[in-house]
């Protein structure tokens, strides 16, 4: 058996890309936060019920 090698390469990231990346996740995240918890609880409920389903996780 021959095993081969796989280098592992990283491209260093520019300022601006690690800003746009920051900015990206700090919106995500602050949609999650206030998203979920202004949210109305039978809307929860119902996403994660659909959720449960989609997955074919027996949830009833």
């Amino acid at each position: 058996m021959e095993q081969t090698k796989q280098a592992n390469v990283s491209l260093p990231l520019t300022f601006q890309q690690r800003i746009a990346a920051t900015l990206a996740a700090a919106l995500l995240g602050s949609f999650l936060v206030y998203g979920v918890g202004l949210a109305n609880s039978a809307t929860m409920h119902n996403v994660a019920h659909d959720g449960r389903h989609a997955f074919a996780f027996p949830c009833h």
